[in-house]
């Protein structure tokens, strides 16, 4: 009973009496319902009993008599209840053995015997149960808190994680690590004690090897960076970190260490930091946020005809959510994939976008994430005069204006800037072939079969060649969250350029 309490706990225990007995042997809750059992009645036994009715009478006949056991004969086989806690804790569970009759000689005696190690195997598991229910429910709710940050809401994940710890930090760095195979608990506790508990950490809820980290800005004042203390400590561990951005613009960071981190998987050192700056948003100006409100404003205006209906919040949501994610969307949104079908249509049908598209899907991603970005933030449009109102505040005079197209809000000075620098690393001996690549897998819409076909080579050189081209442009292309919204972009600013 010892051994097998150890090696295999209650249920080793009830299948080793199931087989003294020669018959069923049982765990029952204190209002009769089975929780746990093993063997079974044999079915060729003279009228076998119904054992769950047998067990839930002994249990109500337990109950009534005040009894510590009780035996129940049926003719055929006879039913032994005896409550596992001897003390007085309330309402026990009880071992249930069903055995044909006659009883085997010192069964009662097992049975009597079996009790202690069979309570403190149940006891055990019940506490290691309601750990990892604990457990759970904290992974949730930083879970949660992630998307709040995600989705722009700081002040409703400010109040979530009040409760939890450590307090969320502002400004912050994302980190994402890329944890080997069934590693990320483990990880996630080497994460904790490389940054002093200082990091909010998340088990991703797209990517089952991934872990998100919210740190500090600032690095902590001794000791290696987290991102290379990790990567030092676990072996094949892949560690990708972003800029230093507001804690409201979390879902910017997210999208750099994703970046980042496509190029460490190729780098000797396993991690790298965030290059690129800035985001598209911070430069389109005034003629941008005119352009990005008139594209959102269906969106944001929308009012379901039922209650159970997604708002406009939720629509705008599961939009951010399915540009960053695609289909992965359904895990971080916890839809359904016809939900977020459903979804997708109507946000389609209200922005008058074909979704299909990459063209539109790229002017939808922009205009999101310009609606996340605080106007003050937004680089000005050059020698643009500017009013003030009533709060003070500079405005652009022509604010009020009609929104501006999107190749014109492209041909800003800023933008094209902006443009050049996301291009700038196909400039080298490779540039030719690498921009091939790039505009055979976007005119493709992104599609691997179609851009091998366009090429004219097999789909795993095309594969290669998007590899290669990741670690030369630094961003992520094969596994969203993609850069090809910005590489679209950047190549449509290089066409309508004035």
């Amino acid at each position: 009973m010892q051994r097998l309490a150890r090696n295999g706990g209650t249920a080793e225990l009830l299948r080793w009496l199931s087989g003294r007995a020669d018959g069923w042997a049982g765990i029952a809750g204190s209002d009769g319902t089975v929780l746990s059992a093993s063997g079974t009645v044999a079915p060729d036994a003279p009228q076998p009993p119904d054992v769950p009715r047998l067990v839930a009478d002994g249990v109500r006949a337990l109950a009534e008599r005040g009894a510590l056991a009780y035996s129940h004969d049926t003719g055929a086989h006879t039913a032994l209840l005896f409550p596992l806690y001897a003390d007085d804790r309330g309402a026990a569970p009880l071992l249930a053995v069903v055995t044909p009759r006659p009883v085997a000689a010192g069964l009662a005696t097992l049975l009597a015997d079996v009790l202690m190690p069979l309570s403190l195997c149940w006891e055990t598991e019940a506490v290691e149960r309601k750990r990892r229910r604990v457990d759970l429910a904290e992974s949730r709710g930083r879970e949660a808190v992630l998307h709040l940050l995600m989705t722009g809401q700081l002040s409703i994940a400010r109040q979530v994680a009040g409760a939890l710890r450590p307090r969320l930090p502002d400004p912050v760095r994302v980190c994402v690590v890329e944890c080997p195979g069934g590693s990320r608990d483990e990880v996630a506790r080497v994460c904790a004690e490389a940054d002093g508990g200082r990091s909010w950490i998340v088990r991703c809820p797209v990517y089952a090897r991934h872990l998100i980290l919210v740190m500090p800005a600032e690095e902590a004042p001794e000791g290696t960076a987290t991102d290379e203390a990790v990567a030092a400590l676990v072996d094949h561990c892949v560690v990708g970190v972003s800029e230093q951005v507001p804690l409201a613009d979390t879902a910017t960071g997210y999208r750099q260490a994703f970046h980042a981190l496509a190029v460490a998987r190729e780098h000797p050192a396993r991690h790298v930091r965030f290059g690129l700056t800035p985001e598209p948003a911070l430069v389109v100006g005034s003629a941008g946020r005119q352009w990005a409100e008139a594209l959102l404003t269906p969106l944001l205006t929308h009012v379901p005809r039922r209650a159970q209906d997604p708002g406009s919040q939720e629509l705008a949501a599961t939009a951010a959510s399915w540009l960053a994610f695609s289909s992965h969307a359904t895990g971080h949104l916890k839809v359904h994939r016809n939900t977020l079908a459903a979804r997708l249509k109507l946000i389609g049908e209200l922005l008058g976008l074909d979704l299909h598209r990459l063209a539109d899907q790229s002017a939808l991603d922009l205009a999101l994430r310009i609606r996340a970005t605080p106007a003050p933030v937004c680089t000005p449009d050059p020698g643009e005069p500017t009013r003030t109102d009533t709060g003070g505040a500079a405005a652009p005079a022509h604010a009020n204006g009609a929104a501006h197209d999107l190749d014109e809000v492209l041909r800003r000075p800023a933008v094209q800037e902006w443009a050049a620098r996301q291009l700038s690393p196909m400039g080298g001996p490779a540039g030719p072939a690498a921009e091939e690549t790039l505009r055979a897998w976007l005119g493709c819409e992104g599609r691997l079969g179609p851009t091998a076909a366009e090429l004219g080579i097999s789909v795993p050189g095309a594969r290669k060649r998007l590899t290669r081209l990741e670690t030369v442009l630094q961003r992520s292309l094969l596994r969203p969250p993609s850069a090809r919204y910005d590489l679209w972009l950047a190549l449509r600013a290089q066409e309508v350029k004035p």
